[in-house]
């Protein structure tokens, strides 16, 4: 009978405990937002994709979280900071959204993430490449799930400049992302013995390269380096081509997406080298969530896909652990728990935001290399977390003591 009282008490506190978690569940719902590009440059990269792979997140958790629904919303951010925060502002103040993700553009991250604080909601990037959002500008309450620019351009300046190409001119997109982007290219080119013989930016959402190209031309540097992304990236490498600057100069793209190499097609983007966080082909599981993604979409995923799922599903699982829905609870959470799935494995998330995880050094195949749809890379290396991301202590969060 002892036993059996023991057993009673037990379950009536666990049923207790259940109920105080329900409890605080904020509105008896919790409610993501993926707030991206969805119909410009960006859009392949992350757009209606990252919407699939947010509600795939939920579905495999279930639909529910401590005993309340999980819902997902979205919206186009028109790669404009102030469309960005005008959409954030109505989620938070009145749509009762609690975490908002993706993003894709820097200059909408950096804004959100300031209104997410101010609110206590949590902001999650995606595809966002300027080192502030983790760094000067970083909150208690959000966190960067891919790369940034130190990760994405330092080991693979370093690279390069040691194959003898030492001489570098930068095409960049004229905002945060492309300035962060040739900022930490250049750093690493000077540290490995190289030299940038000079720059030219231009506006996100460029047709027209061929004046960029020319001073790319003149400058006589070894390597020609895209600090852009998405449809600029396809357009400039595309145009590159054709205005033959490959016969005497390389070209690097400093970000790359499956996305991209699909609609430029192997024949122009072959031999392309550069640093990603996911390639769908890359082990079983990976294949596996990719193929799910595939039937879905009717294309393979990119890195910022693949980081939604990824990021909402360690979301989930945190507010589980944490027993609430209160940001900086489950973003103690979040911190405390191990990143472990198709996309990383053994990351952890930094007391800046960080997610640190491996990074791979990738070559586009040639036509002849690739045996089918979507078999476009060659893993070509693994850069540990460690060395990947910026050490905290140089990362300049003024939150974290070092």
């Amino acid at each position: 009978m002892r036993s059996q009282a023991v057993l009673a008490s037990a379950v009536a506190i666990a049923c207790l405990w259940a109920g105080n978690a329900r409890a605080q569940i904020s509105d008896d719902v919790v409610k993501i937002g993926v707030l991206n590009d969805q119909s410009g440059l960006y859009a392949d990269l992350g757009g209606s994709g990252s919407v699939a792979a947010a509600r795939m997140a939920v579905e495999d958790a279930g639909g529910a979280v401590l005993g309340k629904p999980i819902e997902v919303v979205f919206a186009d951010h028109q790669n404009k900071a102030d469309v960005g925060v005008a959409v954030a502002r109505r989620w938070f103040e009145d749509e009762q959204v609690d975490m908002a993700i993706g993003f894709d553009n820097s200059a909408v991250a950096l804004a959100v993430e300031q209104l997410a604080a101010s609110h206590n909601r949590i902001a999650i990037a995606g595809a966002v490449g300027s080192t502030a959002f983790t760094g000067k500008n970083c909150t208690p309450n959000e966190a960067s799930w891919i790369y940034d620019s130190y990760a994405l351009t330092t080991s693979l300046a370093k690279s390069i400049v040691a194959e003898g190409r030492d001489t570098w001119f930068f095409i960049t997109v004229d905002y945060a992302f492309g300035h962060s982007m040739e900022a930490d290219a250049t750093a690493a080119v000077k540290a490995a013995g190289g030299k940038v013989l000079g720059s030219v930016r231009h506006p996100l959402n460029t047709s027209d390269f061929s004046s960029y190209l020319l001073q790319a031309q003149a400058s006589g540097a070894k390597v020609v380096a895209f600090a852009n992304g998405g449809g600029d990236m396809v357009n400039s490498v595309k145009q590159a081509n054709e205005f033959g600057l490959t016969k005497n100069q390389s070209i690097v793209t400093l970000l790359i997406f499956i996305s991209d190499v699909h609609s430029m097609e192997l024949q122009a983007a072959q031999g392309l080298k550069f640093v990603t966080a996911f390639y769908w082909d890359r082990e079983d599981e990976s294949r596996a969530w990719s193929k799910r993604f595939f039937d879905k979409q009717g294309r393979m995923p990119t890195m910022a896909q693949a980081a939604v799922y990824s990021a909402i599903r360690h979301y989930i699982a945190a507010i589980a652990a944490a027993g609430t829905d209160e940001a900086k609870a489950v973003m103690a959470k979040m911190r405390a728990l191990p990143v472990n799935d198709f996309y990383v494995r053994g990351g952890h998330l930094r007391d800046d935001g960080r997610l640190v995880h491996d990074m791979y050094f990738a070559q586009v195949k040639k036509p002849s290399e690739s045996i089918g749809p979507w078999d476009y890379y060659k893993i070509l290396g693994v850069i540990p977390g460690g060395q990947a991301f910026r050490p905290l202590a140089e990362a300049g969060c003024p939150l974290v003591a070092h």
